[in-house]
């Protein structure tokens, strides 16, 4: 962003502000954007830093990379395996439950530019965002059940009020990869466009919003929160309960390592992941 202040910046994301848009980006391409601890922490800080400023209109969410967010680190609960993992995802799901529920809160517009592929809490987080702009070529994908673990970041609250029950059953069960233009006919984002206009398209209609009636939107998104998902508080900490249960059971200690042990393959014959 041209002429932008920076509003905020660690080593794993950046804040910048310019004309009442704010732009976060995940920046840990190197991992897909995948979220532990450090990211997740710094995601936290950064809307708030957004909800805090008055500068601030609205904002845009996107990832660095080809990636948006392929949703959470699995190598520390691969590393805890036989060591109670389960701390792992209590600790990640206070962070991102933090996140998802400060971005329904904020009284400000929030878009999702999805560069690329949102997997498990990577698509949480897309689907937290009040809009969401997607790339021709990226795709959303469930992803929890396929590695033992249950849905979290508001996953079972968002889908079933945006897709339907039967569409969310099907993602949860055969967890197969969604489209962008398969992803806009369920009703999972707003737009589909080209990868290279998408961060600019996204910008775009932040900037409407920046320049719109600030009030009315903030009451608006909290009579859409109050219609849409009243309980969402509520099935967000059921769903940490799950999941640290799901990650003390047996098929996720084998699913998750065969997949770590893959990726250690992939990258010792120089395959991408």
């Amino acid at each position: 962003m041209e002429g932008s202040r920076t509003g905020f910046q660690s080593e794993n994301l950046t804040l910048d502000v310019e004309s009442g848009v704010a732009l976060i980006t995940l920046n840990r391409p190197q991992v897909l954007n995948a979220l532990d601890q450090a990211l997740s922490g710094a995601l936290v800080r950064a809307v708030e830093r957004c909800a805090e400023d008055p500068e601030v209109r609205s904002v845009v969410i996107t990832g660095a990379g080809r990636a948006f967010c392929a949703g959470g680190d699995m190598k520390p609960a691969y590393e805890l395996l036989g060591k109670q993992p389960a701390r792992y995802f209590r600790d990640l799901t206070k962070l991102l439950h933090r996140l998802v529920a400060d971005l329904r809160l904020i009284p400000k517009p929030v878009v999702a530019a999805i560069n690329g592929p949102a997997v498990g809490a990577g698509m949480s987080l897309a689907l937290a965002c009040d809009l969401r702009l997607i790339s021709e070529g990226a795709f959303m994908k469930q992803a929890y059940t396929s590695i033992g673990l249950c849905p979290d970041g508001g996953w079972s609250s968002f889908v079933p009020g945006l897709a339907g029950g039967g569409r969310a059953a099907e993602l949860v069960f055969l967890d197969e990869p969604v489209s962008a233009q398969q992803a806009l006919a369920w009703g999972l984002v707003n737009r589909v466009v080209p990868g290279e206009r998408l961060l600019g398209e996204a910008l775009d209609v932040a900037g409407r919003l920046a320049s719109g009636p600030a009030t009315s939107y903030a009451r608006a998104k909290e009579l859409l929160n109050q219609s849409l998902w009243p309980g969402l508080e509520t099935q967000l900490e059921r769903e940490r309960q799950f999941l640290m249960a799901c990650a003390e059971s047996v098929h996720f200690a084998e699913r998750v390592r065969a997949l770590m042990e893959r990726r250690l393959v992939d990258r010792a014959t120089g395959m991408r992941p």
